[in-house]
């Protein structure tokens, strides 16, 4: 994966590779800041196979610090800087981290995080510190490296699932996995060119960071956006104006909010030309609108931490503004297997089904992870046979689309019927003053579970709970109605953007148990 700047820097040693802010660098420049770093870390002795982790804002010093660590033969291990201390020192705990690079601005947390992380042995610091090295000052020695060769197959990513079910896992990503995403972006989501400008809204740490390397390695200028305190819709439009943007990777929560944004006519938005979506569902009525307004300039991907970036993907000519019946469907899968990525369903005793069998979306290829991060037990009940059980149920049809149905944990049974949460999600979503929604089951005497929906409603609206109860009766069956509404300007989101549905679970179960 290093060779990909080294590669841009040959062919496009002038050309921009990163804007951040008022700043920039050349693809010459920043291979060059890159060798500095990677014989700073070898010379601190740094060994093939330590981890270095990253706790930055979107920054260019962040992918930087991803090349380097690469040349150097090591691991880079990504946080997003949301998380809370001790969500952080488990994960530089549990990786063994012996280097970490962090941003000024988190001074405080990394002073807490030396107390709890006495394995990492060199703390640089972007900006200025008292007692760390500065990274501009490591960078500036322009000290040659040579790259250390590594096989395909070693470990160069540990990438940390969001703990949406429990403690966040360490994916064990190879040179191979990251190689095989970076070919099926480039092949079959965003054919990149120089002159193309991807913005970096989201972190960096997630589907925004693996989405700039097929871009780097064809020429391609980064633009970040290092305020990741709110998302800002004329932030990006601006930018994208500015910058003449032609691609961004987003969340369906950021997409709503452009499509939604009064001021989107304000603005040049026409070089804007891809935009990846993906990371958690977005309701059908939320996709189309949003094409309305930004035209056929979406690609919908799956895909988990284990198996980056896409597993499956549905791409621009199958998003419409205005779809008849069969489009509809065709909207409402996630696309199908990407180019060196098999998918199969599986039932609960290891059979494969056919077309419309409904079970346990696994996935197998050249993208799937080489296991947990010193967590066998896990990676043995993730990874049978070769295929990867992502914990996603749905089913496949006869054409090879994908429609996926819920997490496995997450459906709902009430009255002796599986409710899978995103069918409900996806009907509450279908009135016009709600933004977002989220289902969850809890204890129920008669049902067994009880349907409850938690509702964000746009400002200035006043949405009731009937009034969605009643919304949802012409659209779902009786029993996957929800039996109660709980009303929200917003609901709590990982650092990654999914909601999380366990917080909204925990906290009815602490309200009933309070009651009785």
């Amino acid at each position: 994966m290093a060779h990909l700047l080294e590669r841009a820097a040959a062919r496009w040693p002038q050309s921009t590779a990163f804007i951040d802010g008022d700043r920039s660098v050349s693809f010459a420049q920043s291979h060059t800041r890159c060798q500095s770093l990677s014989a700073w870390l070898a010379g601190q002795g740094g060994q093939p196979g330590d981890r270095v982790g990253l706790l930055t804002h979107n920054c260019f010093e962040a992918f930087e610090t991803i090349f380097a660590t690469w040349a150097a033969g090591m691991a880079i291990v990504p946080a997003n800087c949301r998380l809370q201390v001790a969500e952080l020192a488990h994960i530089y705990q549990d990786a063994g981290v012996r280097f970490l690079v962090y941003s000024e601005t988190f001074s405080d947390k990394v002073a807490q995080l030396k107390a709890l992380c006495p394995q990492v042995e060199n703390w640089i610091c972007v900006g200025d510190a008292d007692d760390d090295p500065n990274y501009d000052s490591i960078v500036a020695d322009q000290t040659a490296f040579s790259e250390r060769l590594v096989d395909a197959d070693e470990l160069a990513w540990v990438f940390y699932t969001s703990g949406t079910t429990g403690r966040p896992k360490g994916a064990m990503l190879s040179h191979r996995n990251l190689m095989a995403m970076v070919s099926q972006i480039q092949l079959e989501m965003n054919p990149a060119s120089p002159g193309d400008v991807i913005l970096h809204g989201a972190p960096i740490t997630h589907g925004s960071g693996l989405c700039a390397f097929n871009n780097l390695a064809y020429g391609a200028t980064n633009a970040v956006i290092a305020d990741q305190g709110s998302f800002d819709p004329d932030k990006v439009f601006s930018l994208i104006e500015k910058h003449r943007v032609t691609t961004m990777f987003l969340v369906p929560t950021m997409v709503r909010r452009l499509a939604n944004s009064p001021r989107v006519g304000a603005y040049d938005l026409s070089s804007l030309h891809t935009v990846i979506y993906g990371g958690a569902p977005m309701p059908l009525s939320h996709t189309t609108q949003a094409v309305r307004v930004f035209g056929k300039i979406f690609v919908q991907l799956f895909g988990q931490a284990e198996a980056p970036m896409a597993c499956t993907v549905l791409p621009k000519e199958a998003h419409f503004a205005e779809p008849d019946e069969e489009q509809t469907k065709i909207m409402a899968s996630a696309g199908r297997e990407i180019l060196g990525a098999e998918i199969a369903i599986f039932d609960e005793d290891g059979n494969r089904l056919g077309p419309c069998g409904h079970g346990e979306i696994c996935v197998r290829g050249d993208l799937v992870m080489m296991g947990y991060w010193n967590n066998q037990q896990a990676t043995s009940e993730a990874i049978q046979s070769g295929w990867l059980h992502t914990g996603d149920a749905g089913h496949l049809d006869e054409r090879g689309y994908l429609f996926i149905t819920d997490r496995i944990k997450d459906m709902i049974i009430t009255g002796g019927a599986n409710v899978y949460p995103r069918e409900v999600e996806d009907a509450i979503c279908r009135h016009p003053d709600v933004i977002e929604a989220a289902v969850v089951g809890i204890p129920d005497e008669e049902w067994g579970e009880q349907i409850v929906g938690f509702v964000g409603v746009k400002n200035g609206t006043a949405l009731s709970a009937e009034e969605v109860i009643e919304h949802c009766k012409p659209l779902l069956a009786d029993y996957k109605r929800p039996r109660r509404i709980e009303l929200r300007q917003s609901l709590p989101k990982s650092g990654y953007g999914k909601i999380l549905r366990r917080e909204l679970r925990d906290e009815l179960l602490c309200a009933t148990s309070r009651s009785a």
